[in-house]
């Protein structure tokens, strides 16, 4: 246990020194402005557009167009930017041979997985809840709030980002290569968007967890919608981070 907690301080320390805590809380921080800011002004912007003489009038905006807006921006731009900054949270090291010394020395390679997926959901967490506070700020300041599901409907989008990152791992460490895990994780997510266009199938689906949970907000959907999505996730996030284990068992560095 002194040995996961060591290591995943380092990992938390070299995120500093590498910047990628910080780009990671700047990039969000941006996505929690803009969320509502681009759902107010977005009619003016529409209005001042010519277009020939075609008047395009939109109603006025509410507080749901900015949580619209936060669900979007999370879901492409916000995940990509995870994709990007944890792709080479193990490749890393099989590239630079940095954990020969420490596993010579006793360190368990179960626990190098462990502190490097609990030292990206730390970072993750702390990036998202910023994200939320400050979009939750400037939507109180501009429209009332009324939110339906609101815990299960913002754990849903956490809850997939904690997926990708145990998807990161798992190519990581199955590859041993920064192109292995990028080709992972976005064939899966590529898998999933395809599957989501069977009927039926956005129940089932984790990538729902990030494109319609807005529809928990509104309530255009019941929280019972969501939770066949929200188990198979959590399991699949357990499996992948046993499955990284037990590759990294048998991984020569």
């Amino acid at each position: 246990m002194k040995a996961f907690g060591v290591f995943t301080k380092k990992e938390l320390l070299e995120s500093v020194r590498t910047y990628r805590i910080i780009i990671m809380l700047a990039v969000f921080a941006i996505i929690g402005i803009l969320s509502p800011l681009t759902a107010l002004l977005m009619p003016q912007i529409l209005g001042s557009i010519d277009l020939g003489g075609v008047i395009i009038t939109l109603p006025e905006p509410t507080a749901m167009d900015a949580w619209g807006q936060f669900y979007s921006n999370i879901g492409s731009m916000g995940m990509l930017v995870v994709i990007i900054v944890f792709s080479g949270i193990m490749a890393n090291e099989f590239s630079r041979g940095t954990l020969v010394n420490l596993l010579t020395k006793g360190l368990s390679r179960s626990t190098v997985v462990l502190s490097k997926f609990t030292a990206a959901t730390i970072i993750w967490t702390l990036a998202y809840l910023l994200s939320l506070g400050v979009a939750m700020a400037y939507t109180a300041f501009y429209w009332e709030i009324d939110l339906q599901n609101a815990i299960l409907a913002f754990l849903s989008l956490w809850l997939f980002g904690e997926l990708l990152i145990s998807m990161l791992i798992f190519g990581g460490t199955l590859f041993a290569s920064f192109a292995g895990s990028l080709a992972l994780t976005g064939g899966a997510v590529v898998i999933m968007m395809l599957l989501n266009i069977a009927p039926g199938m956005a129940r089932f689906n984790p990538i729902s967890l990030a494109g319609d949970s807005l529809a928990l907000l509104n309530g255009a959907a019941s929280a019972r919608d969501f939770i066949p999505a929200v188990v198979i996730c959590i399991l699949l996030v357990i499996v992948l981070v046993a499955a990284s284990i037990v590759v990294f068992g048998r991984k020569k560095v």
